[in-house]
C-alpha cells in the first residue's frame, strides 16, 4: 500500500505544550509541523514589544525542541521574504511545499483566529481537523452544561465544582480547612519595608537575542520597552520560575495579593500567567506544586487557596464565559460608555500617581497585577465612561499574558461591567479611598485623596459619584449598590451639585489630568 500523504500540523504561538492534543495524534514519520511568525498576529492590536519577543523566542525554542525530537518542522520567520503575513496563507504555502493533504491542529484560544482558519478551510476545500484544547480542565460542553438554566453565572460556585473535580485542597468531600474561600484574609496593604522577592530572571541566549533584534527593527512603534528582557522562553526555564515562586513568594502571596507599592512591580505575585497561557506550564502542575507547599508546611492555606482559585476557578471560568458568549461579547456596552481612551494610557504621562505607576510599570514589564488592572486603570476607565471596546483592546495589547479568551471577560465583564452583570454582581467602581488604603501612591500624588471636590481633589472621588448618578437608571436597583445610592440621597442638594460640577470639570480636562 502507498504511504499515507503528509499531513500538516499547525502549532500556534500559545500552544507550546509538550502534550498538545494535535501532537498526540501526529506521526513524526510522515507529518510536518508548521509554526509561523506572522505580522497579522503581531499587529491586529499593537502588542507590547516584550510580548511579541517572548512569543517569538519561545516559539523558536520550541521548534528546535521538536526538531531534536525527530519532527519535521517548517518554521516561518517574520523576516523570511516569502512569509505571506497571515496564518491561513502560511498554511497554504506549507501545504503546497510539502504536498500535504490536510491540516491537523488544536483549537485556537481566540474566536477570531478560529473563525479565520475555519473560513479559509471552507473556502479552499481543505480538510481541517481541529481538536479540542484539553490543556484546560473544563471543556466547552462541561461549562455550557454548568451554565444552563442559571440566572447568574457566579464564579464561586463553578470554582467549588472544579475543586471537587480536581481534588485540589480537598479533605474527602470537604474543602481543606473547612471553607472554600479565604479571600477575606488576603487584603492587607503592603509596607515598603517588606522583603520583596523578584520573579526568576533569565539572560537572553543567542536565539532570544536574535528575536530581540528583529522586534526592535520591525515593531519599534509598538507600546512598551523591549529591554531589559528577562522572561523564561523554554519549558525548563518556566518550571524553574514556578519553583522559585513557590519557594520565595508564595508564603506571603495571599496576605498581600491586593497591595500596591510604588516602585515594586511584582510584590509576592508569581508572574507565571504568560508562561501558563502560552503553554510552557500546565494548570495542574502549577496547582500541584503550590498545593504541595501547603502540605509541606511551607505556605499558609490562605495563600495557596487564593492562588489555586485564580487558576482552576477564575481562569477556567472566564474561558467558559468567553466561548459561551462569543461572537459579540467584545462589543457589549451595557452602560453606553463612549469616551475615547485617554492618551496617557499609552504614554504614562499623567499627574495621577496611581495611574502613572501602573501604566509606567506596564510599559516596562508588560505586566501589572490584578488590582492594578482592575482598581486603577480599569476603575478609572469605568468611572470616566471610556468606550469598553477601546479599553479591551488596550489590555489585549499591553500585557504579555493577554489573549482575548482571558482578557475580554476580565475587561468587558469584570472591569467595565459592559456585559450588564453577566460576570460580576456589581461594577468594580471605587473612589480614591480604596487606592489610598491599598497603596502608597496617594502620598506622592499632586492630587489630594482627602479632597472630595475641587481642583486639588483626587479625580477618582467626584468621578465615582458621577458614575453612579449618570448610570442610575441601569444600576439603581442593584442590591449591592443600595448603600452608596442611599448615601447620595441623604446628601444636600448643594453637596450633590458640587460633586457633579467637579466631575464635569475633570472630564472636560481628562487628557491633561
Amino acid at each position: 500500500m502507498p504511504d499515507a500523504p503528509a499531513r500538516l500540523i499547525l502549532i500556534l504561538g500559545d500552544q507550546l505544550s509538550p502534550d498538545l492534543s494535535a501532537l498526540k495524534q501526529g506521526d513524526p514519520a510522515r507529518d510536518v509541523i508548521l509554526m509561523a511568525e506572522v505580522s497579522a498576529e503581531a499587529t491586529y492590536v499593537k502588542h507590547h514589544k516584550k510580548k511579541i519577543a517572548f512569543l517569538f523566542a519561545a516559539m523558536r525554542h520550541r521548534a528546535a525542541e521538536l526538531q531534536a525530537a525527530g519532527w519535521q518542522v517548517r518554521y516561518a520567520r517574520l523576516d523570511d521574504p516569502e512569509n505571506s503575513g497571515t496564518l491561513p496563507s502560511e498554511v497554504a504555502r506549507a501545504m503546497a511545499d510539502f504536498n500535504c493533504a490536510d491540516v491537523l491542529m488544536t483549537e485556537p484560544g481566540e474566536y477570531r483566529l478560529k473563525a479565520a482558519l475555519t473560513d479559509w478551510a471552507a473556502d479552499t476545500g481543505t480538510t481541517l481537523d481541529m481538536l479540542p484544547d484539553d490543556r484546560f480542565l473544563s471543556d466547552h460542553a462541561q461549562f455550557q452544561a454548568w451554565a444552563a438554566g442559571r440566572k447568574q453565572l457566579r464564579m464561586e460556585y463553578f470554582y467549588r465544582d472544579m475543586r471537587r473535580q480536581t481534588g485540589l485542597l480537598m479533605a474527602g468531600d470537604q474543602p481543606e480547612g473547612g471553607q472554600w474561600n479565604y479571600d477575606a484574609e488576603n487584603r492587607k496593604p503592603a509596607k515598603g519595608d517588606l522583603f520583596m522577592p523578584h520573579p526568576l530572571q533569565f539572560a537572553p541566549d543567542e536565539i532570544t537575542a536574535e528575536v530581540l533584534d528583529l522586534v526592535a527593527d520591525q515593531f519599534d512603534d509598538h507600546f512598551g520597552t523591549l529591554t531589559p528582557f528577562w522572561f523564561a522562553v523554554t519549558r525548563d526555564q518556566a518550571l524553574a520560575a514556578l519553583d522559585h515562586f513557590a519557594d520565595t513568594a508564595l508564603p506571603l502571596f495571599g496576605d498581600y495579593q491586593d497591595a500596591m507599592l510604588t516602585g515594586e512591580a511584582f510584590l509576592y505575585h508569581s508572574v507565571l500567567a504568560q508562561y501558563l497561557n502560552a503553554g510552557l506550564l500546565t494548570p495542574m502542575e502549577i496547582c500541584r506544586r503550590v498545593e504541595r507547599a501547603y502540605y509541606d508546611g511551607h505556605a499558609p492555606l490562605n495563600a495557596v487557596e487564593g492562588y489555586i482559585r485564580q487558576i482552576i476557578g477564575w481562569r477556567e471560568y472566564v474561558r467558559g464565559i468567553y466561548w459561551l458568549k462569543m461572537p459579540g461579547y467584545t462589543a457589549e456596552n451595557a452602560l453606553g460608555a463612549q469616551r475615547p481612551l485617554p492618551q496617557y494610557y499609552w504614554s504614562g504621562q499623567t499627574d495621577m500617581a496611581c495611574m502613572k505607576s501602573a501604566i509606567t510599570q506596564t510599559q516596562e514589564e508588560a505586566y501589572a497585577h490584578h488590582i492594578q488592572r482592575l482598581m486603577v486603570t480599569g476603575n478609572f476607565a469605568l468611572l470616566a465612561g471610556v468606550d469598553p471596546h477601546e479599553v479591551h483592546e488596550w489590555y489585549l495589547a499591553v500585557y504579555a499574558d493577554a489573549y482575548e479568551w482571558v482578557e475580554a471577560p476580565n475587561v468587558i465583564g469584570m472591569s467595565q461591567f459592559a456585559d450588564g452583570g453577566l460576570l460580576g454582581s456589581k461594577p468594580y467602581a471605587a473612589s480614591g479611598n480604596y487606592i489610598h488604603k491599598m497603596s502608597d501612591h496617594c502620598g506622592s500624588c499632586r492630587y489630594n485623596v482627602r479632597h472630595k471636590t475641587g481642583p486639588q481633589a483626587c479625580p477618582f472621588n467626584p468621578l465615582y459619584w458621577d458614575f453612579l448618578i449618570r448610570n442610575r437608571d441601569t444600576l439603581g436597583k442593584n442590591p449591592r449598590l443600595g448603600h452608596p445610592y442611599r448615601t447620595w440621597d441623604r446628601m444636600s442638594a448643594e453637596k450633590q451639585q458640587d460633586y457633579l460640577t467637579s466631575a464635569a470639570k475633570v472630564l472636560d480636562r481628562i487628557e491633561t489630568l
